[in-house]
């Protein structure tokens, strides 16, 4: 039968599905066969005509697991499933078997499984299949993904592992990921003295990179559903920065900073013919990630030729203000998509360098 080791998280955004991306590319090296599955799927997706949890068509994609789609996300949620659940419309055994069979199933063919939760301990309970009675049905035994503090992190980790207990799910690690670099040493050593009675161990995940957390062109245009103009070549390069183009133009131009994406308004003739000029100059094409147009004014039509003869990635829209804009793209949470080539080779990078593979699976063996 093959090892497991169930992933779980504290909260929302600690870097869950990241860590399954890194253990998956570091344990393909150690093993011939190594599986994936997404037993709760909240995140609807399409995949070769099959509705999976997108961490699963993710999975599936980076790693050519296509054969195994249809074990890797045995039950995925739609609005108003929990409603029908309660209602009894649904059945509970019929999601638990499920979700027992398709394990099965990975578990004939694999020699490692990693089994990705929804979230924190408590995520499902509503189906009455809580992450923390996933791990225990499934008999996986639980690396749990933390943030990189210290207090928060205590203060998570007791509240999930509680929950874990209950339910008699063993809890064999704590992963500490985005961990600020400069207290990378002090925060894990904190962390291990005060868990040091506790039968879990303390591993080292990621530094905190924000080139992980920051959109895409793409990812962007999709947010907004917009069409992306100019350089789609461009597409999946990383937003460093968000800025508004508010100042005068040459005060625009010189505060720009590593490949940032600039609000300007349709009205803003010279800065958006200049932004389109220096899009040209290699020094500046560096900074200039791409352009996003609101306003109802028409861009004006000599500038409307010069920025698409410039190839300048451009965003169009009439319906949302600047400062709306800006606050929609700066609250939204990125996630990793297969077409994330950049990300997804950074993470990959990290891992090979910073995370020891041997030492956790001596603590799932």
């Amino acid at each position: 039968m093959a090892r497991k080791i169930f992933i779980a998280a504290t909260g929302q955004n600690t870097g869950k599905t990241t860590t399954s991306l890194f253990l998956m590319h570091l344990a393909r090296k150690k093993y011939a066969r190594v599986g994936f599955i997404k037993p709760i799927g909240p995140k609807p997706s399409m995949l070769r005509g099959r509705e999976v949890d997108k961490d699963a068509a993710l999975i599936a994609q980076v790693f050519g697991l296509g054969k195994d789609l249809r074990h890797m996300s045995p039950v995925v949620l739609h609005p108003g499933y929990t409603r029908q659940v309660v209602d009894g419309e649904i059945s509970v055994d019929e999601l638990q078997q499920r979700v027992l069979e398709a394990c099965h199933e990975l578990e004939k063919k694999c020699d490692l499984l990693i089994i990705e939760g929804a979230g924190h301990a408590g995520v499902g309970s509503i189906l009455k299949l809580s992450n923390a009675r996933i791990a225990r049905l499934l008999n996986a035994p639980v690396l749990m993904v933390t943030g990189g503090g210290l207090g928060n992190v205590v203060d998570s980790v007791y509240m999930n592992l509680a929950l874990f207990e209950k339910e008699g799910a063993e809890v064999r690690a704590i992963l500490a990921n985005k961990l600020i670099p400069e207290k990378r040493d002090k925060t894990l050593d904190y962390l291990r003295r005060f868990f040091a009675d506790e039968p879990f161990k303390v591993l080292a995940g990621f530094d905190y990179h924000p080139v992980l957390a920051n959109p895409t062109l793409l990812r962007i245009a999709n947010l907004l559903e917009l069409p992306l103009n100019g350089n789609k070549r461009d597409s999946h390069r990383i937003i460093n920065h968000v800025q508004i183009g508010a100042a005068s133009t040459q005060r625009v131009a010189e505060i720009l900073k590593d490949s940032t994406f600039l609000i300007v308004t349709s009205s803003r003739d010279e800065l958006l013919v200049t932004m389109a000029n220096l899009y040209q100059i290699p020094a500046y094409r560096s900074k200039i990630a791409g352009l996003l147009i609101p306003g109802i004014m028409p861009v004006g039509q000599i500038t409307q030729q010069i920025l698409d003869r410039s190839n300048i990635p451009y965003l169009r829209t009439e319906k949302h203000s600047t400062s709306e804009l800006y606050r929609i793209i700066t609250e939204d949470v990125s996630k990793l998509t297969s077409e994330d080539t950049e990300k997804l080779a950074l993470v990959r990078s990290l891992a090979e360098e910073t995370f020891d593979f041997d030492t956790l699976d001596d603590i799932f063996a």
